[in-house]
């Protein structure tokens, strides 16, 4: 392979401004009120030869990542999360900058803030390793979106992602772009989070609302880069009904299970969930899992990439262990957390059996600190095994954008922190 001398000028630029402006890591000490405003949660990405196309990732290497982000909260400083967790090299960054979206790709020139780590503009976050910026002085606006860019290394590969982001994302042709305002630079687009796990406000008096779960709160199905996802509308919902001393943020992974890992839909719920639940300012958290749980152990093992693979077997004293695991995580920490019905999925009889067990569970066993009634909330009436057909994205498992609406009315505003 040949490297041109333009190449390896600017792969050595780089790496002398890295070296230079990021001679060791340092997790920046916590100070003052943070609440996280937008939030998402990584998964690792299969490594292996012939991948299917849906687990390609973007080639980012020496580029400009543009991420398109909505805050749920405002605020006038602000700080950018950034996460190598599944990285098995330093994931080097040379100059991010945050900016409110123009629409695209395209961002304000006026408006733009650099983000910064320890003062200075480059940073290399060790492989695992985790790290919040510097404060940004910049005005965030609750549901606008913000553009967070960032130049990456010359050698950086994608190794892990929040795959079902629902959102238009875009990567520059070669070249650091990140005060860019134009969307001539940003010539590939995607539709996955990368490294950019979260953006906190400074916010004191107020708190936010973790929904986490698998598919169904990542919002699979709903309309690309119109944010209807169930989480997005409760934000909306709090913001019409003057609470908008709470944010909201979705750390849902679709395929995602309670008590299982998988080799393409992240680490199992109840191992994850302290790491991605309980972020700055979460007071309370809605749980939603384990029709994957009950689904995955009746799919046949395949070939090849097997997404499902293992197919544990589990029952409802399994998924009640679990969930009080999870509880005692949630109350260990201060944090209330709120049961979610598991909804309708049109299962067979014995696999139905476990599900409604769980509800029954859910509904009465007053582990959790509240229930939301998703199941009540979206089945027919004249088949409550099935969704309503007007809440059916059209697999019988995942609502439409009417669906997810439904689910954001019913969860109990006198159950979330904040009042």
């Amino acid at each position: 392979m040949k490297i041109s001398l333009a190449h390896f000028a600017a792969r050595a630029a780089f790496l002398v401004a890295l070296g230079a402006a990021a001679p060791a890591f340092a997790e920046q000490p916590a100070s003052g009120h943070w609440v996280t405003s937008w939030a998402t949660t990584l998964q690792s990405i299969p490594q292996r030869n012939a991948l299917p196309p849906l687990y390609r990732a973007p080639d980012v290497a020496g580029r400009t990542v543009r991420q398109i982000v909505y805050p749920t909260l405002g605020g006038e400083v602000a700080r950018v999360h950034i996460s190598n967790l599944y990285g098995a090299t330093p994931l080097m960054i040379g100059a991010m900058a945050i900016a409110p979206s123009a629409g695209g790709s395209a961002t304000s020139e006026a408006q733009t803030a650099r983000v910064t780590f320890g003062g200075r503009e480059s940073v290399s976050v060790p492989p695992g390793r985790e790290l919040d910026s510097d404060p940004v002085h910049i005005a965030l606006k609750s549901g606008a979106p913000y553009a967070i860019s960032s130049y990456m290394g010359p050698q950086q590969t994608v190794v892990a992602w929040h795959r079902v982001a629902s959102q238009m994302n875009y990567v520059s042709r070669p070249g650091n772009h990140v005060t860019d305002p134009s969307i001539g630079a940003f010539n590939q687009r995607f539709t996955q989070y990368l490294w950019v796990t979260g953006l906190a406000v400074e916010a004191p008096g107020a708190s936010t609302v973790a929904a986490i779960g698998d598919s169904i709160t990542d919002g699979m199905r709903s309309s690309l880069n119109e944010n209807r996802r169930w989480p997005d509308a409760l934000a909306r919902r709090l913001a019409r009904e003057s609470r908008g001393n709470l944010a909201v943020i979705d750390m849902g992974i679709s395929g995602n299970r309670l008590l299982s890992d998988s080799p393409c839909y992240g680490e199992a719920l109840e191992r994850r969930f302290e790491r991605d639940a309980l972020r700055p300012g979460v007071r309370t958290a809605v749980l939603l899992i384990g029709i994957n749980d009950i689904n995955f152990q009746a799919m046949p093992p395949r070939s090849g990439l097997d997404c499902d693979f293992p197919h544990t077997r589990v029952n409802a004293d399994d998924l009640i262990a679990g969930y009080k695991r999870v509880i005692a995580m949630a109350h260990a920490r201060g944090v209330r957390i709120l049961g979610a019905t598991l909804t309708p999925a049109a299962l067979p009889p014995e696999r139905e059996a476990i599900r409604a067990r769980a509800n029954q569970w859910i509904r009465t066993s007053g582990a959790f600190d509240g229930v939301v009634d998703f199941d009540a909330a979206l089945r027919d009436p004249a088949d409550p095994l099935r969704l309503r057909r007007e809440y059916d994205s059209g697999d019988h498992i995942h609502p439409s954008d009417a669906g997810y609406a439904v689910m954001a009315n019913a969860v109990p505003l006198a159950a979330l922190a904040g009042k």
